[in-house]
């Protein structure tokens, strides 16, 4: 079964638009894990506009009383990344190269155009990450010519970019949305690394795209899960797209 991370982040922002603590991220990070999600994700970035350092650390404690599931902290590795991680030794850190001035993530690493120094930057990050107990997944484009760099570099695993498979999907063209990402994910599997998704997965997409690309170890979501949280609760929410990974 594809394991299911839910990502906080959007509770985050919705409690830092006042002062109060209110909702509080680590209940409700505690009602996803009590409704069996198999783990909890988290995107800091370096203007905390939405988790915070504490988060990351109180996060890791939450986590840690729950044995089997897993704590992923995604983010630039040139943008504090590596620094939280060697804070708290998530179980995976999720190298994200997104801008400081990013809304959101918009597109995966570009490993075929990397400079030297890039990828010298990556492989020091990757290797400090290892040395610090992590799995490391790189976050790109499903683009089958760079799976064997991400091995070479020394990454666990690869995060495919699922934007664009959404708004294909959306559109009626679910068929040609999904399949670089079986090409990419076969590829990826061919060179020895593991397979997680995300972006913009929802209880629309999210079973056509496991049952298609198939052996995908993980998805994160957060967006459409705590949208999905209004109408369902938390716990409804989750418990509806672990059904969607089975």
């Amino acid at each position: 079964m594809t394991q299911l991370s839910v990502n906080v982040n959007k509770i985050a922002t919705l409690r830092n638009t006042r002062s109060l603590e209110i909702p509080n991220i680590v209940k409700l990070s505690t009602i996803a894990l009590d409704a069996s999600a198999n783990g909890i994700t988290v995107h800091p970035r370096p203007d905390e506009r939405h988790i915070r350092a504490y988060d990351v650390d109180e996060l890791a404690k939450l986590v840690s009383k729950y044995p089997g599931r897993e704590y992923n902290i995604e983010g630039n590795p040139f943008h504090g990344l590596v620094e939280h991680c060697l804070r708290v030794y998530p179980h995976q850190a999720t190298l994200v190269p997104d801008a400081r001035e990013a809304f959101t993530s918009n597109h995966g690493w570009n490993l075929i155009e990397l400079d030297s120094s890039a990828q010298q930057g990556l492989q020091w990050a990757i290797s400090t990450l290892h040395d610090a107990r992590c799995r490391v997944s790189l976050f790109i484009d499903p683009v089958e010519a760079m799976m064997p760099i991400a091995k070479r570099l020394g990454a666990d695993r690869v995060e495919l970019y699922t934007e664009p498979y959404a708004a294909g999907f959306s559109k009626g063209h679910r068929d040609d949305a999904v399949a670089p990402y079986v090409k990419a994910a076969a590829a990826a599997r061919d060179n020895g690394l593991g397979v997680n998704a995300g972006h913009d997965l929802n209880l629309d997409n999210l079973a056509y795209f496991l049952q298609k690309v198939g052996g995908v170890d993980e998805v994160s979501i957060g967006h459409a899960l705590i949208a999905d949280a209004l109408e369902f609760g938390l716990s409804g929410a989750v418990k509806r797209y672990l059904d969607e990974c089975q």
